[in-house]
């Protein structure tokens, strides 16, 4: 395998070396220049690579093709089409165009649109993304692509990101001009997102009703061993598990993923796989298809890959660590220190612009990551709590405080902190320590935002992320084309006037303890603990005009993605209430129920042979179970009439308010009953796997 590497990576991906290869030479230079340049590609530019497109894909084994897209359900969507086209004798012939390589039009009124389309207006279209090389995945040409409405409105995850790349493209080269930096001719965000998950024995899972409908365990009683020892982390890899990573590794190099790092996480059956980083709506397009190959490939080792934030209570659950970067196409990371003045100050003056962009858009950022599954694992075990704040690290602090102050820095120099003018200490990438506990940290020449849940697509993340620092450098543009200062001075101005007003939300501590809360209150940071809190900031004046100034979102688009979000998270509660009353009615308290008819007569039994024996034991159990019993049948009662009083109507913030305080409530009190109710049980009682099973079991 090792030998063949080079050969199979990328090689069901129609990518740029296949064009440069199979594509005239017009041809190939007419699709690069789209991609450098944003030039539309002509019809007949579109029919030529279609015809190579089609060919290499049938070479392949590919019948159809599809366009590929990301609907707002954080999975894909393809309508499949086969390549053949009917001739007059009754045969066929292979047929791909270039107006079905560029357009389709699936039905746009069946995915959530919060509003924008209906069954009667049902007309969507899906156009063709040039910058995402088409891939073959089951016998199929998958063609990436963005997917619009009849009236134009973004329906996906896609489209709003590439128009957040371009906001920041146009912003940050505003930006490097002034820096005089004439032959970068394009800025782009790259992303790296590590992708946690559990595997589980697929025969274990399917006793699972829970983990069969919702993706978690909404009971289960704590194993006798969790994490406790800290013995998985880094730990050696099973032969199972080693054995679905291999294949893993191999069918996402296929597809051009740059699948990277493979290891244990904290958590028995946690795991995580680290891709290179790439350019981000690759990234994510990529990262998509990671999530659906590990869970196709682990059927075929007879496992099943949980994507749950939260999928076992009492161990870590998942998240997906989005890496995030600037880089110029000439090669330079603007995030990466420099050893020179001139590059210490182009670099300072992006990290301020993050700083402050993380800082007047913080609601933003924790309602990119808001769903019900997250809400279980912000702020538990090694997951990043709801309140964000950014960790740089003692050095690039003491650095941004010196200049702040117009102090020397004492770290490694005594000049002046003035950017551009006097020379600044060199500082290399690793020059902090690793800060875990923070959502948001610089680590060495790019931020690791830790905040997003394992489940969700990386896109609504990195939309924030790209259009917030737009922002703040299209304000540090306008400043500094109009001022009237010498540019080294207002330069150092604007690195010391950003940070004095945006320093609140530099925090280098530990964000777990409850002193951090306090101080973060103190501080007058956000703490949106729950999705209900977070999703009406998504709507608020100031962010709906944000989107709008760098037209990413519409506001109709930004209020139906509103819409959307509070759905689903009533959706998600409903479907893991109506699951918890089906396991506790028909599984849980016959189970209990079943048992304390086998102690009965035990203690019966005993009695009839002497009177005096002894039957504490049973007793003493049978009385427990009983009363918890009794406990459960009044807890099903009290979620059956939760679940009943949900309004069907009205306000969609009320019902999803609703379901976090009447019925979640219920249900968390449901589970507390259930689980003690299983921890009494004898072996064999049980109808489904126990936590110990489950995270023991491959």
């Amino acid at each position: 395998m090792n030998d063949s590497l080079p050969e199979i990576f990328g090689s069901m991906v129609f990518n740029e070396q296949v064009m440069r290869q199979r594509l005239p030479k017009e041809t190939y230079r007419a699709w690069k220049a789209a991609i450098e340049r944003g030039k539309r590609l002509d019809s007949e530019t579109a029919n030529i690579i279609a015809n190579s497109m089609r060919d290499w894909a049938i070479e392949k084994g590919a019948t159809h093709y599809t366009h590929w897209f990301q609907p707002m359900t954080n999975v894909t969507a393809e309508k499949h089409d086969s390549f053949i086209s009917p001739q007059g004798d009754g045969s066929v012939i292979m047929e791909f165009r270039g107006k079905e390589l560029i357009k389709g039009e699936p039905d746009a009124s069946s995915f959530p649109s919060g509003g924008l389309r209906a069954t009667f207006e049902a007309r969507g279209y899906t156009a063709w993304d040039p910058t995402s090389y088409a891939f073959i995945k089951d016998n199929t040409l998958c063609i990436p692509t963005a997917f619009c409405s009849y009236g134009g409105q973004a329906l996906d995850k896609k489209t709003p990101l590439l128009r957040s790349m371009e906001a920041i493209n146009k912003q940050a080269m505003r930006v490097l001009k002034l820096f005089g930096n004439a032959n970068v001719q394009r800025v782009y965000t790259t992303v790296g997102p590590e992708q946690e998950y559990f595997l589980v024995d697929k025969a274990l899972f399917e006793k699972r009703k829970d983990l069969r409908y919702t993706g978690r365990t909404l009971f289960g009683a704590a194993a006798p061993k969790g994490q406790e020892l800290e013995d998985h982390y880094f730990g050696v890899i099973k032969p199972r598990v080693k054995s679905f990573m291999k294949e893993l590794d191999e069918e996402l190099w296929k597809l051009g993923i740059y699948a990277k790092t493979e290891h244990n996480e904290a958590a028995p059956s946690q795991h995580e796989l680290a891709p290179v980083f790439t350019t981000t709506n690759i990234a994510a397009d990529h990262n998509q298809l990671t999530m659906e190959t590990m869970k196709k490939v682990a059927l075929r080792h007879n496992l099943v890959c949980l994507l749950h934030e939260r999928p076992f209570a009492g161990v870590n659950g998942s998240g997906k660590h989005n890496n995030w970067s600037l880089s110029t196409d000439t090669g330079v990371n603007l995030l990466e220190p420099g050893e020179t003045p001139y590059e210490n100050a182009q670099f300072l003056l992006f990290l301020t612009a993050v700083i402050k962009a993380v800082d007047d858009y913080q609601d933003l950022l924790r309602v990119s990551v808001a769903n019900a599954g997250n809400d279980h694992r912000l702020g538990a075990n090694e997951a990043p709590p709801a309140i964000v704040s950014l960790f740089l690290g003692d050095e690039l602090t003491g650095i941004l405080d010196a200049i702040c102050h117009d102090q020397a820095y004492d770290g490694k120099s005594k000049s002046l902190m003035k950017v551009g003018v006097h020379v600044l200490p060199t500082f290399t990438k690793d020059t902090t320590d690793r800060n875990r506990t923070s959502p948001f940290a610089f680590t060495g020449n790019k931020f690791e935002f830790r905040m997003p849940g394992s489940s969700a697509s990386i896109s609504g993340p990195n939309v924030v992320l790209n259009t917030i620092v737009a922002d703040a450098l299209c304000e540090f543009a306008d400043r500094l084309e109009n001022t009237d200062k010498d540019f080294d001075t207002a330069v150092h101005e604007l690195i010391r006037d950003t940070y004095l007003a945006h320093r609140r939300i530099i925090f280098n501590g530990n964000n777990y303890s409850e002193e951090w809360v306090q101080e973060a209150e103190r501080r007058g940071l956000l703490n949106l603990k729950t999705t209900v809190d977070a999703l009406p900031h998504y709507i608020a004046e100031k962010n709906i005009a944000l989107f709008r100034r760098h037209r990413v979102y519409t506001e109709e688009e930004l209020v139906a993605r509103y819409e959307i979000k509070l759905e689903e998270y009533c959706k998600v509660i409903a479907i893991e209430a109506a699951t918890m009353l089906d396991m506790a009615k028909k599984q849980i308290l016959p189970a209990s129920m079943k048992y304390v008819k086998t102690l009965t007569d035990v203690f019966k039994s005993k009695q009839l042979v002497k009177n005096d024996l002894p039957c504490e034991a049973e007793l003493g159990i049978i009385m427990k179970l009983s009363r918890l019993n009794d406990s459960l049948y009044q807890k099903i009662g009290a979620l059956e009439e939760a679940v009943i009083g949900v309004s069907r109507d009205g306000d969609v913030l009320e019902r999803a308010r609703y379901f976090q305080s009447r019925v979640l409530s219920a249900m968390q009190d449901m589970r507390i009953t259930a689980d003690a109710i299983e921890s009494l049980l004898a072996d064999g009682y049980l109808p489904y796997p126990t936590y110990g099973e489950l995270l023991f079991g491959v």
